[in-house]
């Protein structure tokens, strides 16, 4: 059976033009070493060109991964301000050492990304000298070749889209079925100032695998909401319809220039992923879905 391809998107005023689907770093990391290998070399197989990593957290298997000519057919993209050792240390030094221990492990000499990753202020970001100083000097060395963040609050996107430098915007939890707070906010000014956007953490954080999402939980998170996911988990239960499947395409289908990036913890998740994104969803599913809980795709 012939393979479904993945759509080719822009990425903001970027040069790169991935894949629609990324493979995030978020968990993939805490399985053994061969699953860790298998499991990006799947994604690749399956059609994701747009790998994250999370510094610290044996980088060195994505180096082992991408051998063998693999890594001339990614976007490669790290992070600063996650390794244990120097956790949310944005310095010139800090942000350096980062950069530069990456490239060591993924055995090559440039990185297509690296995100600013989760800063509780934007000083420690922006001020002269700190990171986003660094992150320009190195891409003038030819070191990295885009600058990005992922940060969730979407005054701190304002803020560093408006500095100029920064070419992508990595939002989580924010643009899926349960909320796309975005939409009014983060999302116009990319489209402004022509920055590529990616999309994480599309199925809510686990709340929309197909798990039955739990109720008092979700009341916890948010007490002056129904809880929506179980709510969209029953409603797929009684129409034999597939929950994860819903989500990752209605990422898919926002209109940005940009990916959707999901976080496996395995190979058999990647194929899950994969599966989500490229399965036939009825128009009639889409529109008695979206009319019973008041969303839209494309929106």
């Amino acid at each position: 059976m012939e393979q479904t391809k993945l759509e080719t998107r822009r990425m903001g005023r970027t040069e790169m033009r991935p894949n629609s689907l990324a493979l995030g770093a978020a968990w993939i990391w805490s399985k053994g070493d061969n699953e860790v290998i298998s499991g990006i070399r799947r994604a690749i197989e399956l059609g994701m060109n747009y790998i994250d990593s999370y510094p610290g957290h044996s980088e060195h298997l994505w180096g082992e991964a991408l051998s063998g000519g693999l890594r001339e057919k990614i976007y490669l993209q790290a992070k600063v301000g996650t390794h244990p050792e120097r956790r949310k240390d944005f310095t010139a030094d800090g942000t350096r050492w980062s950069v530069t221990n990456s490239l060591k492990d993924f055995r090559t000499d440039y990185l297509d990304s690296v995100l600013i990753h989760d800063p509780l202020d934007m000083e420690s970001i922006l001020d002269k000298g700190q990171a986003l100083d660094t992150l320009l000097e190195m891409k003038d060395e030819g070191l990295i070749r885009n600058i990005g963040a992922g940060v969730r609050s979407h005054d701190f996107h304002k803020q560093l889209i408006e500095t100029g430098h920064i070419d992508i915007i990595l939002t989580f939890l924010d643009y899926t079925l349960l909320s796309q707070s975005v939409t009014e906010t983060t999302l116009p000014l990319t489209r402004q100032h022509d920055v590529g956007i990616i999309l994480a953490s599309p199925l809510g954080m686990g709340s929309l695998t197909g798990t039955e999402p739990n109720v008092e939980e979700e009341r916890r998170r948010n007490p002056n909401a129904e809880p929506k996911a179980h709510a969209m988990w029953k409603w797929c239960q009684e129409h034999n319809v597939n929950i994860r499947h819903l989500a990752m395409q209605f990422c898919l289908a926002a209109p940005i220039d940009g990916v959707v990036m999901f976080g496996p913890a395995d190979k058999a998740q990647v194929e899950d992923g994969y599966e989500a994104a490229t399965s036939e969803i009825s128009e009639e599913i889409w529109e008695a879905f979206e009319a019973e809980f008041g969303i839209n795709r494309g929106m």
